[in-house]
């Protein structure tokens, strides 16, 4: 595969809104020890980026400002010590920058087949928020077959993924969504409910849902007056784990429900955790949920793609919340 020195890709000129991104071209990066390079086939947009563009998510020293956290594309070049892949192979990956480029490098460790059945569209989609929802659903929150779980933007890619990933192994699932369509989305694809919280309050659904009960386990993305209203929608032994705090992440809280009915609250940012660490969850995520995956039972949801070029656009559909689903940059045919 012949690599050439120059490549477009997408950059931040400086924080501020989507007019900031601007299409650019720099050199083609270069696989370390350890690392493949990827002739990028597709790219997923995240709300992280958004994040990134305002300028309060800087990527992890020693990584590009090129924002991006997931690829799908073919392996073009191998670092040293790289075995089980080779030149041409087709694979999706996590990075922690650069995916909105025609290449991008990614530790091996965090890349994974192409399931079969998937366009390189639909694999670019996969890695950020399947690894996300994996670790925290099921390593930090301990989901478990049978319990309660409350999706929070259960529609968003995020929110499509649980949804999808929870229902297929066992869990009952409700939903909160700010439209009639998009709770009809969540229950098509596999939730029991779905809460319009524009209109009804999701603390009295839940003990609806359960009998009075509360749910066992929460995946929050909102933060806010959520914390609170959370903490009130748990079970005993119930787990919130939030993943971002887009109504802010300082509130008021009463604490004595974490004591009376014995809750846990945790959380986690993927970005900054070790190779290592990605590596066990990529190896986590290959053996539970790719063959969900290949098996039909599970798919993302793609709501559009763009290209490059149209990184502006992409941001401000992300930014307006009307998408259901993932945004993705499809970079080359």
């Amino acid at each position: 595969m012949t690599i050439p020195q120059t490549m477009t890709c997408v950059e931040i000129a400086e924080p501020g809104g989507p007019e900031q991104l601007r299409a650019t071209i720099r050199p083609v990066p270069s696989p370390a020890e350890g690392e493949v390079l990827i002739k990028v086939a597709a790219a997923g947009v995240n709300r992280p980026d958004v994040v990134q563009r305002l300028g309060h998510y800087a990527p992890p020293e020693g990584v590009t400002d090129i924002p991006g956290l997931e690829v799908s594309g073919t392996v073009a070049a191998l670092g040293d010590g790289v075995d089980g892949w080779s030149v041409g192979d087709a694979l999706c990956a996590l990075v922690a920058g650069g995916g909105y480029a025609e290449y991008v490098t990614a530790p091996v460790e965090q890349c994974l087949p192409v399931p079969k059945g998937l366009s390189m569209v639909e694999a670019a989609a996969l890695p950020e928020t399947f690894f996300t929802v994996w670790t925290n659903l099921y390593e930090r929150g301990g989901l478990k077959p049978g319990e309660a779980l409350m999706v929070h933007g259960g529609t968003s890619g995020i929110g499509t993924t649980a949804i999808q990933v929870a229902s297929r192994l066992g869990a009952r699932v409700i939903a909160t969504a700010g439209s009639a369509e998009k709770c009809r989305a969540c229950l098509d694809l596999g939730a029991e409910r779905a809460v319009n919280y524009r209109e009804e309050d999701f603390v009295e659904a839940a003990k609806d849902f359960t009998g009075g009960k509360g749910v066992d386990v929460i995946l929050d993305m909102v933060g806010g007056d959520y914390i609170e209203k959370n903490l009130k929608s748990l079970n005993r032994d119930g787990r919130l784990v939030n993943i971002a705090f887009m109504k802010g992440a300082k509130a008021e809280i009463n604490f004595m429900p974490l004591m009376l009915k014995r809750l846990t609250i945790t959380g986690s940012t993927l970005r900054a955790q070790s190779v290592a660490r990605k590596g066990v969850i990529a190896r986590a995520v290959r053996e539970h949920v790719w063959p969900l995956i290949e098996a039909g039972k599970v798919k993302p949801v793609i709501f559009k793609t763009f290209s490059l070029d149209q990184a502006k656009d992409a941001h401000e559909l992300m930014e307006s919340n009307r998408h259901i689903g993932k945004i993705v940059f499809q970079v080359a045919e």
